[in-house]
């Protein structure tokens, strides 16, 4: 049996795992990353790749905002700007009843202290989306907002991680999880990996590894859908998100239109495969229509959908496990995690380092989710009338 040796074992080969692995190896530690398919293949590489803060879970904000900066400096980072584009994000309002959760949502934010989310109305929603529906009441912008190219941006991170010395293993299948004299031992269909450290970033798998370390959660397989119609004249520079219904909706620099927000198809884990459903994708068609009249002369191209792992107050697990030692659990990001993957990578490599973090990470622990009622823990989260944003 081939045998590898690390200071620390990666388990994902996604985003959050090529961010875990890239700043584990820039505090020098030996990494062995452990990738059962390709890098970026099942959510990372096939999200709308949105970069955002607006419409955060407050426990979420800081992780954002720090996560921000990160994506304005990616190229410092990773030697490749991953297409960043700071183009903004807004929240759309087309009616009273969504205006009205808005200006909620902005009363909370200055409650915490944050100011990254301004309220627009009307003509301050026509002049920055000149071509969203008149029927609008206004919107919700965070200006310095935006997106990147998800599959580049997560290849970027992977290319970095082993120029700076990360063994990467993909593919190869973790099949068991051990830890004896205080070694992992990891077997994979590769070999044994033994290291001192195991970080979880297995995604919609990211369940199964928990559950091996003695400390199972709710983690539901979801395959959120995306459609891309083909090129049209620029009409569209922001970021759209929808308030009372599921969209998120945006312009690419080649003109091409992304339409995602969270409608789901079937997923099977077992055989990593997902079916679109039709229904929920002419759901979002008549939403971007409804808002977007200019779209009704655009062609789809394409659907598709990735696998992702979502829990019941649709915040990730972020932090130690509470059953073994050395272990360190980043999964569960119900669809709206590629942003932090900067940041939680690097609180990663620092709890492994110094046995803390200099953000907070108290409200993702995954002992929230002792409580079978889940709803009713400590740590879960009370969204209101906002939609999950999936991009």
């Amino acid at each position: 049996m081939t045998r590898m040796n690390a200071d620390v074992a990666v388990v994902g080969g996604g985003i959050h795992g090529c961010s875990a692995a890239l700043h584990l190896s820039r505090r020098g530690y030996k990494v062995i990353q452990i990738e059962k398919d390709r890098v970026g293949q099942h959510a990372s590489g096939v999200n709308a790749g949105g970069v955002r803060r607006l419409l955060r879970h407050p426990v979420e904000i800081p992780l954002a905002c720090a996560a921000m900066e990160l994506w304005r400096n990616v190229r410092d980072l990773v030697g490749d700007d991953c297409e960043f584009q700071q183009r903004g994000q807004v929240a759309v309002a087309e009616d009273e009843e969504d205006l009205s959760r808005l200006k909620a949502r902005v009363a909370l934010l200055r409650s915490l202290g944050y100011e990254h989310e301004e309220l627009l109305d009307r003509d301050g929603l026509f002049e920055v989306i000149p071509a969203v529906a008149r029927s609008c009441t206004g919107g919700l912008i965070s200006r310095s907002d935006g997106f990147v190219n998800p599959y580049h941006a997560t290849l970027a991170f992977a290319r970095a991680a082993v120029d700076r010395g990360v063994q990467a293993l993909a593919p190869a299948r973790a099949t068991g999880f051990r830890r004896q004299a205080g070694v992992w031992r990891i077997e994979t269909t590769c070999g044994q990996v033994e290291a001192e450290f195991l970080v979880n970033c297995a995604g919609a798998w990211g369940g199964a590894v928990a559950a091996a370390l003695g400390e199972p959660v709710p983690v539901e397989p979801i395959a959120p859908m995306l459609m891309v119609c083909a090129r049209l004249p620029r009409f569209l520079e922001p970021v759209v998100i929808g308030t009372g219904r599921k969209l998120t909706f945006k312009q690419m620099p080649n003109g091409t239109v992304i339409i995602g927000g969270g409608h789901l198809g079937g997923v099977d884990t077992v055989r990593q495969e997902t079916e679109l459903d039709f229904a929920r994708l002419s759901a979002s068609a008549r939403t971007v229509l409804d808002l977007f009249p200019i779209m009704r002369q655009a062609t789809l191209v394409r659907a598709w959908s990735g696998i992702e792992g979502r829990m019941p107050d649709n915040i990730p697990v972020i932090g130690p496990s509470r059953t073994e030692e050395n272990a360190f659990h980043s999964f569960g990001y119900s669809a709206h995690g590629f942003q932090l993957g900067p940041i939680v990578g690097a609180l990663i490599a620092e709890f492994v380092d110094t046995r803390q973090t200099s953000l907070p990470i108290g409200g993702f622990a995954i002992t929230r989710f002792r409580d079978a009622r889940c709803g009713s823990s400590a740590g879960s989260v009370d969204r209101g009338s906002l939609h999950v944003i999936s991009h």
